[in-house]
Formats: C-alpha cells, sequence, structure tokens
C-alpha cells in the first residue's frame, strides 16, 4: 500500500467550491441588510409600491370643491310685476358696484370663486309704463371659497366707516351705516344723502338719498345699489323689498 493518499477527485473539489461560494453569497447578503450602525436599511430590491399612499388613504382638503364657480340668471331677485319698469339686464360687476371713497365694495380678495351683476329698472307701483322710472337696482352677486364671505362683510363694514364722506362731482355726500337686522346670515345698509340738484347740477333746495344693502347668505355675498333715476332719490321701501327678496333667492339657489 503507498503511503501517499491518491488527490482528491473532480467531484470533491467542485463540492467544496459551492459551498465556498454559498457562504459568500450569505455574508453578503447579510451586509446589504443592515446599515453600518446596526439600523435595518431598505432592501435595494424592495417593491416601490410599498411606500406609495394611494389616494384612498388620504383625506385631501377640497374647501373648494362646493363654492360654485358661476352664477346663474335664477340667482338673481326679479322684481314684482307692479314694480318692474323693464326686464333685468346682465351688467359688468364694475360698472354695477358703488364706489365711495375707493373701492370698498370691489375688495373680494383671492377668495372670490365667481362674481356677477344684473340691473333691474322699477317704477312707482300703480304708475303707468309711460311714466319715467323711479330708479335702478344693480345687484352684484359673489361666491367666496372657506371664509371669504365673512371676511368680505369684515372689510367692508371698515372700509364704509373710514369713509363718512365723499366728493360727488363738487356735491359733498354723506355715508351712514348700520346693521340690517333679519337679513340672510347678516346685512348691512349703507345710506348715502347729498344735496339735491337738477340736471344742470344747480342746487334745488333739500337732500336727495339712496341705499346699497350687502347681505350675506352662507358662503354668498349679494351687493344691491339702489340709484334713483337721474339724480333724483331712490326708493327705500323698495329696496328693503328686494334685498330681503334677494337673499330669500339666493338661498333657494344654494340649496
Amino acid at each position: 500500500m503507498s503511503r501517499y493518499a491518491p488527490p482528491p477527485t473532480n467531484r470533491a473539489s467542485r463540492a467544496f467550491a459551492l459551498i465556498l461560494s454559498l457562504l459568500g453569497t450569505v455574508a453578503l447578503s447579510t451586509a446589504c441588510t443592515e446599515g453600518g450602525d446596526g439600523t435595518d436599511a431598505v432592501s435595494p430590491t424592495a417593491s416601490p409600491t410599498t411606500a406609495t399612499t394611494t389616494p384612498s388613504q388620504v383625506d385631501l382638503p377640497s374647501a373648494s370643491a362646493s363654492a360654485p364657480t358661476t352664477i346663474p340668471t335664477s340667482a338673481f331677485v326679479e322684481l314684482p310685476a307692479e314694480l318692474r319698469k323693464s326686464p333685468r339686464r346682465t351688467t359688468p360687476v364694475a360698472e354695477a358696484l358703488p364706489t365711495l371713497c375707493g373701492n370698498e365694495f370691489g375688495t373680494g380678495g383671492r377668495q372670490v370663486t365667481a362674481s356677477a351683476a344684473m340691473t333691474v329698472t322699477y317704477k312707482k307701483p300703480g304708475e303707468p309704463d309711460s311714466n319715467v322710472p323711479q330708479g335702478l337696482i344693480h345687484q352684484t352677486i359673489f361666491t367666496f371659497d372657506g371664509d371669504g364671505a365673512v371676511d368680505y362683510l369684515r372689510r367692508l363694514r371698515a372700509a364704509v366707516q373710514a369713509c363718512p364722506s365723499y366728493d360727488q362731482g363738487g356735491n359733498p355726500v354723506t355715508v351712514g351705516s348700520r346693521a340690517l337686522p333679519g337679513v340672510g346670515d347678516e346685512a348691512l345698509l349703507v345710506s348715502l344723502t347729498w344735496a339735491q340738484t337738477n340736471l344742470n347740477g344747480e342746487r334745488t333746495g333739500g337732500d336727495a338719498s339712496s341705499q346699497i344693502a350687502v347681505a350675506r347668505v352662507d358662503g354668498a355675498v349679494t351687493v344691491l345699489n339702489d340709484q334713483g333715476w337721474e339724480g333724483a332719490s331712490g326708493n327705500a321701501e323698495i329696496l328693503d323689498r328686494t334685498v330681503r327678496d334677494g337673499v330669500r333667492t339666493i338661498d333657494a339657489w344654494q340649496r
């Protein structure tokens, strides 16, 4: 018998190499799944969807989703037949809103989602259609996102109080305001008084006056600007009736 052991066969060599290869794979895998500080790290083979939040898992804010972006004609008040001199007509918002010392009524801000205006011409009850109108009512409607409607009324009150009077073609106009109870969620009545003049601008004695009613209905605000015909006084009773009817009309539209 020979004193020397026979050399290992090729089969044994291959088995030994396979074991070394498997041990190296396990060590490499351990190094990839453990951070240097002992914390778990994200495996590079992990599916990207495991860290993605699906839309159904998150309630995203949608405050503007319920705020209207258009205002239909049906949202505007229509005068009763006995007061209506002519049908209501579309009017640019900039022309419908009153201007006192500045842009008090046009400061809706970025929370405005829609705005529109219409004008209706009215007459005294019982007067024939052949008579001249008594006045015009310009109605503007704003819709707001979030608390924009409340903020609009707050800014408007402050702006009106900061404007006790202003000049209108050389004729000073006195401004007053008060709350209008029982109209919408909140309402403001602005009164304007000036020395009455004829068509030539000459004073005729006495005073003329008109009113502006502003009412909030939830997230909408309506501004009703009453102007007497050719500089004459407006009709406070008709405006009061119109703003109350207008609030009911907007409330019905919002429902």
